[in-house]
């Protein structure tokens, strides 16, 4: 999917929006598109966990684990745009745009939620390869280039404890 995607934004090539071009903008929109299709995989995660005997309580911790999760989702679209000087006002919108499918997707599943089950896995994996990619290859190799490989290390590695540690407590406190 992301390959395809690249391929077409490559094409595109002599992309502009205000200031920025090429292959900016091509990193901006490929960020963007792959978090707000994340989005509709996560709602439908959310709403199929409110169905069944426990769906109280686990939609409840899935939504919290998600609404956290959104945080550096939301961070990640941000820093992209600002290195890439979008205004800030314009790079709120577009973090919390990308998030937007979540209760979009979210209420039909629940409504629906025995249509939606079989769809899960596959939204999932999805998303988790998505985000994953962009991680890596994306997001990381920036990273390494504007700074180091070890205080990228550093701050993934640390960044990846804390987010262990809050999704831990908030299980726990469910």
């Amino acid at each position: 999917f992301i390959i395809i995607t690249k391929a077409v934004l490559d094409r595109f090539g002599d992309l502009k929006t205000g200031d920025i071009d090429g292959v900016n903008v091509q990193k901006m929109i490929l960020i963007i598109f792959v978090m707000t299709l994340h989005s509709l995989s996560e709602g439908i995660g959310i709403g199929v966990s409110f169905g069944g005997n426990s769906g109280m309580q686990l939609g409840q911790f899935i939504s919290l684990s998600l609404a956290m999760h959104n945080v550096p989702e939301g961070l990640a679209v941000a820093l992209v745009m600002t290195t890439r000087k979008v205004s800030t006002f314009r790079t709120v919108l577009w973090a919390v745009f990308t998030s937007l499918p979540q209760p979009l997707t979210a209420i039909p599943a629940f409504l629906f939620v025995e249509r939606f089950i079989p769809l899960l896995p596959v939204g999932l994996g999805f998303a988790a390869g998505a985000m994953t990619y962009v991680a890596l290859f994306e997001l990381l190799v920036e990273a390494v280039e504007e700074t180091s490989i070890p205080v990228t290390a550093l701050v993934s590695t640390a960044a990846c404890g804390i987010m262990f540690t809050i999704q831990n407590a908030v299980k726990v406190s469910l």
